[in-house]
Parts: structure tokens; sequence; C-alpha cells
């Protein structure tokens, strides 16, 4: 693509180190070596959306790290605050930033700003949140529970519905097949991937059906306890929709 529109026009490409309301995709292997070298080649930024594997979900800091990632530029959210204030921001390399002022010299102010920007509220819980993850060793806690929940996870891959367990850190998704050999999905008027969302809280869990996967996203501040009820709630919403569902009504 980068060929056919002209390294010239093509300003960035932008990605998730993992692929989340996609239905948590991981990378394979090599996939952003390539990626990195193709865009180092015709000299095209590459931007990382960090909004969703930043501050510790994938078990490092943020998902860049993970999968050894040098992104010009970086989106954060979420996690910044700990979702307790509404807050994003734009990280930039230096270099991005040298020009960006270099610009200004030449132009004038690159007046570029939102309403709330900088607000000083969600910037104060901002900067304490990021204290607490340093304090609370949030990241290693992560990396020391991960283990736990993917075993507990990867004990539903017996069941008839689940086609694969996948992700990272405290992020994962269950894909829901209708026939487990062929991984074939169920016919998407069937909606079973919301059923089980629904059924899942009547046990007291919360996730989230993303088309025929179950995404799973546990507060990093889980204890083995937490895992437990969580995926407990989700193998009994399985199981009723195993009874409701069967494996037969695949798609057409």
């Amino acid at each position: 693509m980068i060929l056919r529109e002209g390294p010239d026009t093509v300003a960035a490409f932008i990605a998730e180190p993992i692929n989340g309301s996609g239905g948590v995709i991981v990378p394979p292997a090599g996939y952003f070596d390539r990626v990195q070298a193709i865009l180092k080649k015709y000299d095209v930024l590459f931007i990382v959306d960090e909004v969703i594997c930043g501050f510790g979900r994938t078990g490092q800091m943020f998902g860049s790290d993970s999968f050894k990632l040098k992104p010009d530029m970086m989106t954060v959210a979420k996690g910044l605050s700990g979702a307790y204030q509404p807050i994003s921001g734009l990280l930039i390399t230096d270099q991005i930033h040298e020009a960006l002022k270099a610009g200004s010299r030449k132009l004038g102010a690159f007046a570029h700003g939102l309403t709330y920007a900088a607000h000083p509220v969600a910037a104060a819980v901002a900067l304490e949140t990021i204290k607490l993850y340093e304090e609370r060793r949030i990241v290693e806690h992560v990396q020391a529970l991960a283990p736990y929940f993917f075993e507990r996870l990867n004990g539903l891959a017996h069941h008839p519905l689940v086609g694969q367990v996948r992700g990272m850190g405290l992020l994962a998704a269950v894909e829901i097949t209708a026939d487990k050999a062929s991984k074939t999905p169920f016919a998407a008027d069937k909606a079973v991937g919301a059923w089980i969302q629904n059924k899942a809280m009547e046990h007291g869990v919360i996730v989230r059906a993303i088309a025929n996967c179950i995404a799973l996203c546990p507060p990093l501040i889980s204890e083995r306890q937490h895992i437990d009820e969580l995926v407990d709630g989700l193998a009994k919403a399985l199981d009723a929709a195993q009874t409701q569902f069967g494996t037969a009504v695949a798609a057409g």
C-alpha cells in the first residue's frame, strides 16, 4: 500500500500492540519486526495505540515494551488515571517535538489544543495514579498473576464451545465456536457471544462479547480468588450456552 500510494503521501502507520476491540488479537511472532523495518525503510512514522495495552495490562508498563516496539508517538488514556478521571495524552519523541518547535518559530505557534487540555484535576489524578503503579508494583503484580489467569482460562479449552484461548498479561479472549474441530463460528444472527455475556452477568461477572469471542480484562489489582470468580462465572455461562445453542447451528 505504501508503494501504491507513494511513500511521500503516507504520514504514519497506527496499530495496537494487541488488537483489543477487534477481539484481543495477539500478533504472531515477527509481525512487528517486519512492520517496523518497512516503516523505517520508507520513513513512515509509527503510532502505537496504548489506550488498552498501556500501564501494565500486558505485563509490562506498555504493550510496546512487551513487543519491543519503538514508536514515534504513543496514544494513552484509560490506565493513565486508572479510569478515575477522563484523561488522554499523546507521547512524542524528541525529534518530533523539535520539528514542531522549528515549525512554530518559522510559521508561528502550533496552536493545537482542546477545551479541557491539561485540566489540573485530571492531571493531578494521573500523576497520583502513576505514583501508585510504582509504589504498589502493579506491573510486577500482573506478571505474577498472569500465569494463573491463563492456567484457569486454558482449563476452559476442553469446553465444546471454546475454539481458542488467547491473550497476554491480564488481557484475554475466549473464542466461541459452533464446531470445535473446524473452528466454525456460530451464525451472527444467533448473537451467541452477547448471550454468554448476559448470562455471565447473572453469575456476577462482567465480560465483553466481541462478535464470537468473549474478552476478559480483570482489574490489575485482582488476586487469585478474583480470577477464580471470573473464570468460574464464565464457565457457568458457557455451560448454559451449550444447553441453549448446542454446537450444530454454524454459520452458513
